[in-house]
């Protein structure tokens, strides 16, 4: 059995997407004939500290130096180049997506993250990403051959279909409460339309972005919909499942996605999505299955939410398109199938 050690900075059972794809991952890899190695890096990526960094060193040099080392990209894309060379392994670098596109961070960092990411990517045998607009992406913006590139995008479990509870329709968010997940213009659009009868759900980690979910909380009070904006922190996995099954629609107004597993779930439950037409959402969410708008326009996604809350012929429409979509969505068994193709291909190009 070939050797692959995976390399993941902090808390693999932490409730992102990053971290639930890598966990798949490493659960089906052994039944796929590859000896993997879980290796926990220190959990302060993207922002390392030299502590960190020496000990990321020390355990990257502690893996066998005959097997692969595929290293997330949460940790990959902030690690210096000469630290990359001294580990002196066979990299192969995993990309949720790109740190420099992350929303929020100041031109600095977004220009250093390109430098580091770039210069990171530059000294892989072969890169695995989650999308394949994140692979066009790394082709075009970080001089990645394509060749060198292998798209595994996210697997989703078959899940019953959603039956809306009576009352107001209810609008579901899972992912964590961050700018970047364009929270801010959700409350910012729902405030537009609270004429109309809805509730709206929001599942994710209330850690991550302290100031924004301050500024939903501030929001909602003041424009008197505190009872209707509902910030139900990070959940269990069940509890997810009941709220998607609760739900009439699924929307998330992200500034970038490298895929959007949140917007695969919610199709395989049959929820029309509205969300930005950023990243890979595009071809995440085929166009009858939801309504796309500009990153960051509140008006437009006020005008999108209220279309599919006042037009239920169309409502049904997008979510039958949902519903027959998410059918066909892989699985995380063929997630880990493309994964490990994508490992073959570092070992035989690189024997």
């Amino acid at each position: 059995m070939p050797d692959v050690v995976f390399a993941i900075p902090g808390d693999i059972t932490a409730k992102t997407g990053g971290y639930i794809y890598d966990w798949h991952v490493l659960q089906s890899l052994p039944e796929l004939g590859w000896r993997v190695q879980h290796l926990e890096l220190p959990g302060d990526y993207p922002y390392p500290s030299e502590a960190s960094l020496r000990e990321t060193e020390r355990l990257l040099k502690s893996t066998p130096a005959g097997s692969l080392l595929v290293i997330d990209g949460l940790a990959f894309g902030a690690m210096p180049a000469d630290l990359i060379e001294r580990v002196n392994r066979r990299i192969v670098g995993l990309v949720h997506h790109p740190l420099s596109l992350e929303a929020g961070i100041s031109e600095e960092r977004a220009v250093y993250f390109k430098r580091s990411e770039s210069e990171a990517l530059a000294r892989t045998v072969h890169v695995l990403v989650t999308s394949p607009s994140t692979g066009e992406l790394l082709a075009r913006d970080f001089a990645v051959a394509a060749s060198k590139i292998t798209v595994a995008e996210p697997g989703t479990e078959r899940a019953e279909r959603a039956r809306p509870t009576e009352g107001p329709p209810r609008l579901l968010s899972v992912g964590s409460v961050t700018e970047h997940k364009g929270y801010g213009v959700l409350v910012r659009a729902l405030i537009e339309i609270q004429d109309l009868a809805w509730d709206s759900i929001i599942v994710g980690s209330l850690e991550r972005d302290t100031a924004m979910v301050q500024f939903i909380r501030e929001s909602a009070v003041k424009s008197g919909l505190e009872k209707r904006i509902l910030l139900r922190g990070a959940l269990e996995q069940d509890e997810v499942d009941d709220e998607y099954l609760a739900a009439t629609l699924f929307v998330l107004p992200s500034y970038f996605e490298g895929y959007g597993m949140a917007f695969a779930e919610a199709m395989t439950r049959g929820l029309p999505v509205v969300a930005c037409a950023a990243g890979a959402v595009p071809k995440t969410v085929p166009a009858d299955c939801g309504i796309l708008v500009p990153p960051g326009d509140v008006t437009a996604l006020a005008a999108a939410l209220r279309r599919l809350l006042t037009d239920r012929r169309e409502l049904q429409a997008r979510a039958d398109a949902a519903w027959t979509h998410g059918r066909q969505l892989p699985t995380w068994r063929e997630t880990a199938q493309r994964f490990a193709a994508g490992l073959d291909r570092a070992m035989q190009e690189n024997a």
